[in-house]
């Protein structure tokens, strides 16, 4: 039994699987390999989410006002209503910094539309990315507010102090937001500054009543179940919120965790983040370090879903003010600026299980195009360098698949000599590998020791925003996007098909057609995939190719003589 072919069967079929549970997982189906539900237990009604490690039933947070969606306006209970406070008509301000353009509704402050102008969408070019929206077709949202009495919070209407809307040749802007509900009153200071997708948010509490309050200040991310528009059927990346704690590390859940009360996470902590990620893409609320938090996932409405944290700001005394910091990022997922920001925002970029792998294999990318100034030859010279890293394995590989490829004929006698005994064919064959001093796995254990790196190459191309828009020459304008005139794909299916002539011929009909159409196969496959990706694919296949025919042929000469 040839045991090389086995395992490409398996491969190829897994490949298949492969495909298949991506087209559920994209089709909103259960996933047949990755189960969203990290819990099986079923919580009790009304829990919003899980401690992780402890099971304690989060608070559902009944006291923050529910969020307004833009197709059906939330009504909130008697409870969640802010006392006295009037009917007031909706403004929208816009700032414009040199790398975003963000829109704030004086009705409660929320940021309800972040445009970023340096980076195209993936469906119409022509447009920016838009993160915040809060349109009948999107709804994604950052709100503060107070809580814990008649507060000003994201439902009530705040006054916007005069200053400038617009960046131009400064390094800094700022929009002051005012409201007073209670005697209590809040004061939102939103500044941009020129180059950074970070925004600070300074809250001021005065006390103007009589007596001493103690309100706690909410952070939180509002955001819809939909898939981004354009996400590709043929890999999936991960789009939900995600909670970093010292304590608990790095937690990512789904939408359908919260919507089924299974979502774990940390509830109390002192530091951290919360987040909303989506392939490319990251919003997070930085809150200050050594401040005790709650925090919280839950349903806001149909597909509506939130992630927030909750901070005391302790009893403040009439006439005195007490200040809490924030910061919101909400931008790419650019790894040195991730890591600069907070402790593991960095690990919202998704390498899957192989992270510590693809961390390096990314660092050495950023070296080799700190140098070259494009990525396209920065995939191409890496995969050089993986090659030449992996020469010895291959060679080995190759030498024995010629080896096999010379003995093929007498393994296709014996199987016809002995097709009616598998056992004595078996004998017969393990004999054959014997003399011809054939080791009948030394074609595939190479293989496989080089499939982590492999496996971790393609999520750090999948994964890394830096490919967005990233030209490398001629035809090819962005290596986040699929080859337009599918050249690469082409070129890919070309390359299998004449590695699979450099292989030995399977003596079963069967696998043979099998072996020829896997490379029909795969092409159509990555027709659908970044052309990044498949350039990685294309030049390995070409340098193995040009390995395995130097090899065969050296082996076959000697053979021959």
């Amino acid at each position: 039994m040839d045991i090389r072919r086995t395992i490409l069967w398996v491969v190829f079929s897994m490949s298949l699987l492969i495909l298949w549970d991506n087209w559920m997982r994209y089709t909103g189906q259960p996933s047949m390999f990755f189960p969203t539900a990290t819990q099986q237990a079923k919580p009790a009604a009304g829990a919003a989410t899980t401690a992780a490690g402890t099971g304690a039933a989060a608070p559902a947070r009944a006291d923050i006002p529910q969020a307004t969606t833009a197709a059906a306006p939330a009504t909130p209970g008697a409870a969640t209503v802010p006392g006295g406070t009037a009917p007031a008509q909706s403004e929208r301000i816009t700032i414009t910094t040199d790398v975003m353009k963000a829109d704030i509704d004086t009705i409660g402050g929320e940021l309800t539309r972040l445009e970023l102008l340096k980076h195209k969408d993936t469906v119409d070019p022509t447009k920016n990315v838009v993160l915040f929206d809060s349109s009948p077709s999107r709804t994604y949202l950052g709100q503060t507010g107070l809580i814990g009495g008649t507060f000003p919070n994201h439902r009530t209407a705040f006054v916007a102090k005069p200053g400038p809307r617009a960046l131009d040749g400064g390094k800094e802007l700022q929009l002051v937001l005012e409201s007073e509900q209670g005697g209590v009153k809040l004061t939102k200071t939103y500044t941009f500054r020129r180059g950074d997708y970070a925004i600070d948010i300074k809250h001021a509490v005065t006390n103007n009543s009589g007596t001493a309050v103690t309100p706690s200040l909410y952070a939180q991310l509002v955001r819809d179940g939909k898939p981004m528009p354009g996400e590709s059927m043929f890999y999936s990346t991960f789009t939900g919120p995600a909670v970093y704690t010292e304590a608990d590390k790095f937690q990512k859940f789904s939408f359908e965790d919260i919507e089924k009360g299974k979502a774990k996470h940390a509830v109390k902590s002192d530091e951290g983040w919360i987040a909303m990620v989506q392939h490319y893409f990251v919003s997070a609320f930085l809150l200050p370090q050594k401040v005790g938090r709650e925090i919280f996932s839950k349903k806001i409405d149909t597909n509506l879903y939130a992630v927030g944290s909750i901070l005391p700001m302790g009893s403040i005394a009439p006439g005195a003010t007490a200040v809490m910091d924030t910061r919101l990022y909400s931008g790419p997922q650019e790894s040195e600026t991730l890591e600069k920001l907070a402790p593991g925002l960095d690990l919202v970029k998704d390498y899957g299980w192989l992270t510590v792998v693809a961390k390096p294999i990314f660092w050495l990318m950023t070296q080799i195009h700190n140098v070259l100034g494009n990525w396209g030859w920065t995939i191409i010279v890496l995969t050089i360098m993986i090659k030449l890293a992996f020469f010895p394995l291959s060679a080995a590989s190759y030498r024995s698949m010629a080896k096999m490829k010379l003995v093929t004929p007498k393994m296709t006698a014996i199987r016809e000599r002995h097709k009616g005994d598998p056992q004595k064919m078996n004998q017969a064959m393990m004999e054959l590998y014997k003399t011809e001093k054939i080791n009948p796995l030394g074609g595939c254990l190479p293989i496989v020791v080089q499939i982590p790196v492999f496996i971790a190459l393609y999520w750090v191309l999948l994964a890394s925003v830096e490919m967005r828009n990233a030209p490398w020459l001629g035809w090819i304008h962005d290596l986040a996007s699929p080859d337009p005139f599918y050249i690469l794909p082409v070129l890919m299916a070309v390359s299998m098909f004449i590695q699979t002539k450099l292989n030995p011929t399977p003596p079963d009909p069967i696998q043979a057609k099998v072996m020829m159409f896997m490379p029909i196969a795969f092409s159509v496959m990555f027709f659908f995939f970044p052309a990044g990706l498949v350039l990685y694919w294309v030049v390995n296949n070409i340098l193995s190719i040009a390995q395995q025919w130097v090899i065969t042929k050296k082996i076959e000469g000697g053979k021959r003589a």
